[in-house]
């Protein structure tokens, strides 16, 4: 059974390998054997799934997943824990470590040929979540979930509806591609160090199919990005100044006139559906 679930044990192994914790990576380790039952129960691992781990640290949750999982591949960016982690997890054969920085890994490379249903599972650095998620989604791979710690209020951006303060490019994304649940919320006092946020656990389950079809993803994720990059903005403007010069703002203006929407409207109001049919519009009208 997994032994590092509790903060003795991980104060052994900070004190074997003189290690310490690496501000830059946003390391907080996860020292709570009930919270991480929690997540492996969350993200309905079975010896079918090949698992992708983000961020294994020492290996504390790495060893639950290899428990339960079929194959567990850990990629940690920090050189100092790889000697660690072979420790830790010598005793499991299908466990397979990565030394890369996880933003420049071919994730898809990285599962070819291998027959298993990939599930990610991750208690993320929070300086760079929505990088890594960003990056996941639009990686096209063919993943079944993704079950994530993260900060409470990324997981209620992933979540949030358009007219929130929440509501942004994260959540648009996010719900094209897979449909978001917030599972539970994980007190500060579950980590080494503490960080000084509340932290959720969120399962991103892929749809088979998004809500609306884009004729182009690129596009209309630019456009996205665009219209959230000043949110006190109104649309007009925010497109104007953020999408490289190739709109006018009268270009902009006639598109939410066809859509009868307000030329004084911001980027939070829009639903997913109706920056799809902007996008169509945008497009046609810089091809003319």
């Amino acid at each position: 059974m997994a032994e590092l679930g509790n903060p003795t044990k991980t104060i052994e192994v900070l004190k074997k390998y003189k290690l310490q914790f690496q501000k830059r990576y946003g390391q907080n380790f996860l020292v709570d054997s009930n919270i991480l039952e929690k997540i492996i129960e969350a993200a309905q691992i079975t010896k079918e799934d090949l698992v992708l781990e983000i961020g294994p640290g020492i290996g504390t949750m790495t060893q639950y997943l290899a428990e339960h999982a079929g194959e567990v591949i850990a990629v940690e960016i920090d050189k100092t824990l790889i000697p660690v982690l072979q420790d830790t997890l010598s005793c499991y054969g299908n466990v397979h470590i990565i030394n890369e920085d996880i933003l420049k890994v071919d994730v898809k490379a990285l599962m070819q040929g291998n027959g298993r249903q990939l599930k990610i599972v991750a208690n993320l650095p929070y300086y760079i979540t929505t990088p890594i998620i960003m990056g996941l989604l639009e990686s096209r791979i063919s993943f079944q979930s993704i079950t994530i710690m993260v900060q409470k209020e990324v997981a209620d951006r992933m979540q949030a509806g358009p007219g929130t303060k929440d509501y942004g490019a994260l959540s648009l994304a996010v719900q094209y591609y897979a449909r978001p649940e917030v599972l539970f919320f994980v007190s500060p006092h579950c980590f080494m160090p503490r960080p000084n946020v509340e932290s959720a656990v969120i399962r991103l389950t892929r749809r088979d199919e998004n809500p609306v079809q884009a004729e182009n993803e690129a596009y209309l994720f630019s456009l996205i990005r665009s219209a959230f990059g000043q949110r006190r903005k109104t649309l007009v403007n925010s497109l104007f100044h953020n999408m490289g010069g190739n709109l006018t703002k009268e270009q902009v203006g006639v598109a939410l006139e066809k859509m009868k929407l307000s030329p004084s409207i911001r980027g939070e109001a829009l639903t997913l559906s109706q920056f799809v049919q902007l996008g169509k519009l945008l497009q046609e009208a810089e091809n003319l």
